[in-house]
């Protein structure tokens, strides 16, 4: 299955998105190394790549999974494809954290990590108020209608009348 343009577009967001938070990462162990805090090695670049691009899968099997999704006419059975490629998606993190522990060449911190940076993305988008599009064509609101004059001294409600 392809993605649509506008999926397209949202996982290309995440992914400069994510890319930042991984340069950012990075730079963070370094400087804690700086200051004696752990020890920065090339096991942490290849946890926070690897990682990185994990959650990017991640974003891009659930853009899939929504598209298909909306194709299903029957509730129940949309339903139950969204949970379990949810749960599948959750097993691929689970895995992929696990590998990340037996490969030697790769730091577990530093490759579990990244797997938030999406929703990071995302919450810098909503807070910013560029999460989604905003109205450009929007219905113009007719003019409310004058109000009318009552005709009469009896029509006006008094001081004290609702």
């Amino acid at each position: 299955m392809i993605l649509q343009p506008a999926s397209r577009k949202e996982l290309k967001r995440i992914a400069v998105g994510s890319a930042v938070c991984a340069v950012l990462e990075i730079a963070l162990f370094w400087l804690l190394s700086v200051f004696g805090i752990g020890r920065f090695s090339y096991r942490i670049v290849t946890g926070t790549v690897g990682g990185t691009l994990m959650g990017i899968l991640n974003f891009a099997l659930m853009c899939l999974m929504i598209q298909n999704a909306t194709g299903i006419a029957d509730e129940k059975l949309m339903k139950a494809k969204v949970r379990g490629s949810y749960n599948l998606r959750k097993i691929i993190q689970i895995l992929w954290v696990v590998a990340a522990f037996l490969i030697p060449g790769i730091n577990v911190l530093a490759a579990a990590i990244p797997l938030f940076f999406p929703n990071v993305v995302i919450y810098y988008l909503q807070f910013r108020g560029k999460l989604f599009p905003k109205e450009d064509e929007s219905p113009k609101a007719a003019p409310a209608p004058a109000p009318q004059e009552p005709e009469t001294e009896e029509d006006v409600p008094g001081p004290f009348e609702v």
